[in-house]
């Protein structure tokens, strides 16, 4: 912890003057603070995942319900996105931060006082506006207080934060399912604590010495720099790649698990479904040193042979190609994500970073909340194993249109840039 000098008038003692001073993080707390919010935007996502058969079978839903239920969730991160995709570049990383911790506290704590679908509904949403505000300033806040500036380090943390929330809430929300009294409530409870305690510590973040840019602030799409367009719409097609894989994961995750791999067990299935941001963890360490294009064709190559080994795998009841597929698909998200990320890193400007990763997220979450409900409709009206293989269907052919891209990259670029 440093102390800085806080820009308030001062304050008179004994014919002195006395300048009050504010606690602030130095670079490595706050780079590690922001990795923390980094994570909970995973978490929170995935923290439902292994209530949703509950919900259906206590409250008698439907599988297009559980889906619609999951896709509030980045419909509303979509539609913050669009309206408050710059707002870190006017009010500042730490600001923006505070504010969508303070969201997500709010959908956490309305899911662990839930009795009822409406109350679904109202906290995902309020999840949604809190990842939306969060996502982007959190990643480009990792960037600003990363030690030796090297966007690579920054790009790997972000995405082992990612896989270290995903993995937490999966595992955890299936042992307090599986094992615990209240299943519906005790998860959620853990979840709205954690949030606290990381909103308690973000708070003492650096304040910019002049927060975000000069003049008043309106609701806009986030932009992109023009010289930086084409690295966009690369990344930009990663991105959407990687992010598809939640409808599988989380949203009809643990109802594959349950009724077409046929494993019974809540926890066993969450530690099933968590391989993926294990695995997804793992290889963004191993691949720090891979250039971009080889890390972002092979994550497209993974995308397209996991989504073929889950559809096998479901159709012939296999938990063992269940656990390659999630292994598979967690791999190629990282490589994805992690190559998606330093491409923009290396093209934008620090001042436009946080609007463009807005941006980039905002891509990201716009399929997932299409696909999802859509999904889910198929399900009711044909089956699970239909929509799931629709759905493989749908990734593996965004898989393809991103390996073509990526073929179009310069094979100089490196992941590495020290």
């Amino acid at each position: 912890m440093s102390h800085a000098a806080c820009p308030t008038a001062p304050a008179m003692h004994g014919g002195s003057t006395r300048r009050y001073t504010r606690v602030a993080l130095d670079r490595r707390a706050s780079f590690w603070v922001s990795a923390g919010v980094v994570a909970h935007t995973l978490w929170t996502s995935a923290a439902p995942a292994m209530t949703y058969r509950l919900y259906a079978s206590e409250w008698h839903l439907t599988v297009t319900t559980t889906a619609e239920f999951f896709a509030i969730y980045p419909i509303v991160v979509v539609s913050v996105l669009i309206l408050f995709g710059g707002l870190s570049d006017r009010i500042g990383l730490r600001a923006t931060m505070l504010l969508g911790l303070g969201a997500s506290f709010l959908g956490a704590l309305t899911l662990a006082l839930a009795h009822g679908v409406p109350w679904l509904f109202v906290a995902r949403a309020f999840m949604g506006v809190g990842v939306g505000l969060s996502a982007g300033p959190s990643t480009a806040a990792m960037v600003e207080f990363n030690e030796g500036g090297a966007p690579r380090r920054a790009s790997v943390a972000a995405t082992a934060a990612q896989a270290t929330g995903f993995a937490a809430a999966l595992i955890v929300a299936g042992a307090l399912t599986q094992y615990a009294p209240s299943p519906l409530h005790l998860v959620f409870w853990l979840l709205a604590f954690l949030i606290a305690a990381l909103f308690s510590v973000a708070w003492f973040l650096p304040r910019p010495a002049q927060s975000g840019a000069a003049g008043g602030w309106t609701p806009r799409l986030p932009s992109v720099p023009r010289s930086a367009r084409k690295a966009f719409t690369v990344a930009a097609f990663a991105m959407t790649t990687a992010y598809t894989h939640g409808v599988m994961i989380l949203s009809l995750g643990g109802q594959i698990a349950h009724d077409l791999v046929r494993s019974p067990n809540t926890l066993v299935n969450g530690s099933i479904l968590a391989v993926f941001a294990i695995t997804s963890g793992v290889v963004s360490l191993l691949a720090r040193s891979l250039p971009t294009r080889t890390a972002m064709l092979s994550g497209a190559a993974a995308s397209g042979a996991g989504m073929g080994l889950l559809a096998v795998a479901t159709a012939f009841h296999a938990i063992a190609l269940f656990l390659c597929a999630t292994a598979m698909t967690g791999a190629e998200y990282s490589l994805l994500f992690l190559s998606a990320l330093e491409l923009i890193n290396g093209a934008i400007p620090a001042a436009r970073r946080g609007a463009t990763l807005s941006a980039l997220y905002l891509l990201g979450y716009l399929p997932v909340g299409v696909l999802a409900p859509i999904l889910g409709r198929i399900a009711t009206l044909h089956g699970l194993g239909v929509a799931v293989d629709l759905g493989a269907a749908v990734i593996a052919a965004l898989s393809f249109a991103t390996l073509g891209f990526a073929l179009g990259l310069r094979p100089s670029r490196k992941l590495d840039r020290r």
